[in-house]
C-alpha cells in the first residue's frame, strides 16, 4: 500500500476560508457565520442525537480517547485542558503529537474538537460530544515519503502506544481504501482488544472515492461508523456502505476547529467517527465496569432504526442515541468478544497466506530398454505363451474357480449315490 493511496476521510469548508480534506472541497451551502458566539448554534447534533440529555448523566470525565490522526495542534482555546498526552509515530512531528504533520494536517485537530471540545466560554466555541473526556494525540504523516515508516507501520505503532498509555477508546478517522489490511495490524488491533480498548473507525466517503467500506472499518471487532445528512438520511456523498457498519451518525454540516483557532464546517465520516467515539466515552464513564464488548453492545442496541429495516449496509443498526445509550436498560451481550472475532478471522484467513515449504518429490529416471539375448525366444513368442494380467483376471482365474466347483459337485454326487445304494442293500 503506497502512502498516496491513504485518505483522511473528510472534506470541509472554513467559515470564511476554504479548506480541502480527503481530496474534496465542499462548497458552502449558506452564508458563513464565523463569530465565536454563533458557532454553538451550528452544532445541531448535540440536541438532535441526545447528547445534551446524556450530559445530565455524564460528560465523559475520566475516559481517555486516543486520536490517531495528523496530530492535534497545541494552543487551541476550544481544546484547553483536553489533550493530556501524545506521541509522534512519523518521525516528523513533535514528541507530544501536538504538531500537525502530513497532508491535510488540520484533520486531527478537527476530529479532536468534535470529540472533546471545551468551548471558549458560556455558549461560545465548539463543544465536543464528550466535553470532559481526555485526548491522547497520536500524529501520523499521511501522503508523504519523508517518514521512515510506512503509513501501515505508523498506524500499528500508534495503536500500541495508545494502549500502553491508557487509552480507553481509539478513534480512527482514516481508511486504507482496501478491504484487507497488513498482518502487522493483526497484532496491533488484537493488542487493543485484549486490553479492553474500544476501536472506532470511519466507514469512508463516496465523495473521496471510497465507495466500499475499507480497513480498518472492515476489521472484526471494530465499531464502524456510517454517515447521515442533516435530515437523518443516508449521506451518499459523505459515507460509504458495507456489511461491517455498526451504527450511523451525522456526517454533514459539522463544525470543528483548525490549527490557529479558526472554525470550519465540514462533511464526512471523519467527523461522524469522533461523534461516536465521544458517545463511547460517555458510556464508559457512565458504566465503568462494562468491558469493551458490553460498551459497544450498549451503543448498538440503543441505536434508533428511524423507521428503516436494520441491520443494513447503509445505516448499520441505526442512528446513535446518546441519551438512551447512557440511561436505557440493555440486556447483556451474547456476542463474542472483539479479540475472539479477530482471532477467528486470523485463523481462517491468514492460514491461506502462510507460505508452505514444497514437499520433496522422488527423482524419476527414464526406463532403460533391455538388451536382447539371442539364446532366448523373442519377446513376442514368449508373450504368446504367458498369460497377461487381463487373461489372468477375466479368463484363467474364473475358469479355475468353475472347474473346482464342478469337481466338488461331481464328488458330492458320487458320494450320495453310493450312500443310497448301501441303504437299499441293507433292506
Amino acid at each position: 500500500m503506497t502512502r498516496s493511496a491513504w485518505r483522511r476521510i473528510g472534506a470541509g469548508i472554513a467559515l470564511g476560508l476554504t479548506v480541502a480534506l480527503g481530496g474534496a472541497v465542499i462548497a458552502p451551502a449558506a452564508p458563513a457565520r464565523a463569530e465565536n458566539t454563533q458557532v454553538r448554534d451550528l452544532e445541531y447534533w448535540l440536541n438532535d442525537y441526545g447528547f445534551t440529555q446524556a450530559w445530565t448523566t455524564t460528560r465523559g470525565a475520566g475516559v481517555t480517547v486516543a486520536v490517531i490522526d495528523t496530530g492535534v495542534a497545541a494552543g487551541i482555546a476550544d481544546l484547553t485542558g483536553a489533550v493530556i498526552g501524545g506521541t509522534d509515530v512519523s518521525g516528523l512531528g513533535s514528541p507530544d503529537g501536538q504538531t500537525p504533520v502530513g497532508e491535510g494536517s488540520e484533520h486531527g485537530t478537527l476530529v479532536a474538537s468534535l470529540l472533546a471540545g471545551r468551548g471558549t466560554g458560556e455558549g461560545s466555541g465548539v463543544l465536543g460530544v464528550a466535553p470532559e473526556a481526555s485526548i491522547l494525540a497520536v500524529s501520523v504523516a499521511f501522503g508523504t515519503s519523508d517518514s521512515t515508516l510506512s503509513n501501515d507501520d505508523q498506524i500499528a505503532a500508534g495503536i500500541r502506544w495508545a494502549v500502553d498509555n491508557g487509552a480507553d477508546v481509539i478513534n480512527m478517522s482514516l481508511t486504507r481504501n482496501t478491504l484487507d489490511w497488513p498482518p502487522s495490524w493483526d497484532d496491533a488491533f488484537l493488542y487493543a482488544f485484549e486490553n479492553d480498548v474500544v476501536v472506532v473507525a470511519a466507514a469512508g466517503n463516496r465523495g473521496s472515492g471510497t465507495t466500499e467500506v475499507g480497513a480498518p472499518a472492515t476489521i472484526p471487532g471494530v465499531l464502524t461508523v456510517a454517515g447521515v445528512d442533516r435530515n437523518k438520511g443516508a449521506s451518499f456523498d459523505a459515507s460509504s456502505q458495507g456489511i461491517t457498519i455498526s451504527v450511523a451518525a451525522p456526517s454533514e454540516q459539522l463544525v470543528g476547529v483548525v490549527p490557529g483557532g479558526g472554525y470550519v464546517q465540514w462533511n464526512g465520516t471523519s467527523a461522524a467517527a469522533p461523534i461516536v467515539s465521544g458517545l463511547v466515552a460517555l458510556v464508559r464513564a457512565a458504566y465503568p465496569r462494562l468491558d469493551a464488548a458490553e460498551v459497544m453492545n450498549r451503543v448498538i442496541e440503543t441505536a434508533d432504526p428511524n423507521g428503516r429495516a436494520v441491520p443494513s449496509p447503509i445505516y448499520g443498526n441505526g442512528l446513535i442515541n446518546a441519551a438512551a445509550a447512557v440511561t436505557a436498560y440493555v440486556p447483556a451481550s451474547t456476542s463474542p468478544e472483539p479479540a475472539a472475532l479477530l482471532e477467528d478471522w486470523i485463523r481462517v484467513h491468514r492460514r491461506a497466506d502462510t507460505e508452505v515449504e514444497p514437499t520433496p518429490q522422488p527423482v524419476t529416471q527414464e526406463p532403460v530398454a533391455p538388451q536382447e539375448d539371442p539364446a532366448l525366444p523373442a519377446p513376442s513368442v514368449v508373450a504368446a505363451w504367458l498369460p497377461s494380467p487381463l487373461t489372468l483376471t477375466y479368463i484363467t482365474v474364473p475358469l479355475l474357480v468353475l472347474c473346482g466347483f464342478g469337481t466338488l459337485v461331481t464328488l458330492f454326487g458320487i458320494g450320495a449315490t453310493r450312500h443310497i445304494q448301501r441303504i437299499r442293500s441293507k433292506r
